[in-house]
C-alpha cells in the first residue's frame, strides 16, 4: 500500500470512528465540504465533520462517460479534468464561491441553467458509497446503468443534504461538450410572451437548453430580456436560430444571435448567482426560489401593491424573485395555486435582525404532507437510527 493509499484509508477510519462514537454519544455531526452552500437549509448543527481530506478521482473513462470520485474532491478540480477530454457535467452544478466538492454538489443536488432539458443531479448519479449511521460502509449502483438493479438508493443521497449519511465516493454520467452553441438574446419580449414562446418550441424539435428571462432595470430604458441557448449539432443549431429568431422578429421584438464566447460569463453568472437581478433590491428582501410547472403563467407577486421582481429559467419553471420574509404567505400560496412550491433560498440581513432565526420561523421549505413525511421519517430512521447527521437542515 502507497503512503497516499494508507493516508486515504485511515481518514476513512476517521470518519467511521467519528460517526459512531457519534452515534454512540448523540451527538450531532454537521457533514461538510467546502461549505459553500452553508447558507441554504433550516440550521446548521453540530460539530463539523470536514470531508475535504478524502479527496481524488479514482477513476476516470472517457470512452464510458463515467467518473468516479471521492468525496471532497474540488469540483472545479474535476470540471477541469472533463474539459481536458471535451466533457462535462450537463446539468452544470453552482459552486456558489470557492472550494466546493464532489460529496457537496450531489448532497445539495442543485442544477444550473440547462437543469430543465439535461436533467437533474439526480439523473447522472449512476452509483455511490456511503458510511450510515452504524458506521457502516455501503456500496449501491454501480459505475454503468446496467449495474443498477432494485432501489435506486445512490440517487437518494442527491439533494439529501447529509442527512442519510456520508456520501465517500460516487460514480457520474458525463457526456460531450456539443459541438455547436448560440444564445438568442430577445430584447422587448415580455414575460408572458417568453413563457408562450418556449413552451411552443419545447413542443417542436429543436435544441433547446437553457432560458432565461428578466426585466433588466439596469438597462437603459429598462427592458425585458429574454435569453434563449440552443446546443447541438452545428446544423441543428443553425436551422434552429432561424426559426426561432423569425418567431421573436413576429412579435416586433429584436433578436441578435451570439456564440458561446460571447455569453459563456453569462450564463456561468446566471447559475452561480452573481448577476444583478441576484443582488437584493433593499435590505429587507429575500431572495425566493418557486419550482412550478413550465406551463405555469405569468405569477402576479405583490407586496404592499407592488410587483415583486422576477428572474425566469428552466423553460419557466423555476422562478426567482424577491420578497420580504413578512411575504412568506403570498409567495407560497401563488407558488401553490400554480402547482408547485416555493423555497427562501437567501434570507436577508434585515429580517435576521428583526426576526432572529428567520429560517426557522418562516420555514426555508414548503412542509411536506403527512404521507411524505413519514417517508422520509422512515427512511431517516433506516440510515441514521440515532439521528445524528446533519440534524434540522431540512
Amino acid at each position: 500500500m502507497t503512503a497516499m493509499q494508507d493516508t486515504l484509508q485511515h481518514t476513512l477510519q476517521h470518519f467511521t470512528d467519528r460517526i459512531l462514537q457519534a452515534s454512540q454519544t448523540g451527538k450531532a455531526l454537521r457533514l461538510r465540504g467546502g461549505g459553500t452552500k452553508d447558507f441554504l437549509g433550516q440550521s446548521l448543527q453540530g460539530e463539523v465533520l470536514d470531508t475535504r481530506a478524502y479527496s481524488g478521482i479514482l477513476s476516470y473513462e472517457p470512452s464510458e462517460l463515467v467518473i468516479t470520485v471521492r468525496c471532497g474532491t474540488p469540483l472545479a478540480e474535476v470540471e477541469a479534468a472533463l474539459a481536458e477530454k471535451g466533457q462535462s457535467f450537463a446539468f452544470e452544478p453552482p459552486h456558489f464561491g470557492e472550494g466546493a466538492t464532489i460529496g457537496g454538489m450531489v448532497a445539495a443536488g442543485l442544477s444550473g441553467p440547462a437543469r430543465a432539458s439535461v436533467g437533474t443531479v439526480r439523473d447522472f448519479v449512476l452509483g455511490a458509497r456511503v458510511i450510515n449511521g452504524k458506521g457502516e460502509h455501503l456500496t449501491f449502483g454501480g459505475q454503468v446503468m446496467k449495474n443498477v438493479a432494485g432501489y435506486d438508493v445512490s440517487r437518494l443521497l442527491a439533494g439529501s443534504w447529509g442527512q442519510l449519511g456520508l456520501i465517500t465516493e460516487v460514480s457520474l454520467k458525463v457526456l460531450p461538450v456539443a459541438p455547436g452553441e448560440a444564445t438568442l438574446v430577445c430584447a422587448g419580449v415580455s414575460q408572458a410572451q417568453a413563457l408562450k414562446l418556449i413552451n411552443q418550441w419545447g413542443g417542436q424539435p429543436l435544441p433547446l437548453n437553457a432560458s432565461a428571462w428578466v426585466h433588466d432595470t439596469t438597462a437603459s430604458p429598462a427592458q425585458d430580456f429574454f435569453f434563449v441557448r440552443l446546443r447541438g449539432a452545428l446544423a441543428a443549431v443553425d436551422a434552429a436560430v432561424i426559426k426561432m429568431s423569425a418567431d421573436v422578429q413576429a412579435l416586433g421584438a429584436q433578436v441578435t444571435r451570439m456564440d458561446h464566447a460571447d455569453v459563456a460569463a453569462d450564463w456561468t453568472a446566471s447559475g452561480e448567482q452573481t448577476l444583478d437581478f441576484f443582488k437584493a433590491p433593499s435590505e429587507h428582501d429575500c431572495l425566493w426560489r418557486l419550482s412550478v410547472p413550465q406551463t405555469a403563467p405569468v405569477l402576479d407577486v405583490r407586496v404592499s401593491g407592488i410587483a415583486c421582481a422576477q428572474y425566469i429559467e428552466w423553460h419557466g419553471a423555476q422562478r426567482w424573485l424577491w420578497a420580504p420574509a413578512s411575504a412568506a404567505t403570498q409567495v407560497r400560496d401563488a407558488a401553490v395555486k400554480a402547482g408547485g412550491h416555493a423555497t427562501l433560498f437567501r434570507t436577508s440581513t434585515a429580517s435576521r435582525q428583526t426576526l432572529g432565526d428567520v429560517d426557522k420561523q418562516v420555514g426555508v421549505y414548503t412542509p411536506l404532507n403527512a404521507v411524505q413525511q413519514r417517508i422520509q421519517n422512515e427512511l431517516k430512521k433506516q440510515f441514521d437510527p440515532a439521528g445524528i447527521f446533519n440534524p434540522g437542515r431540512t
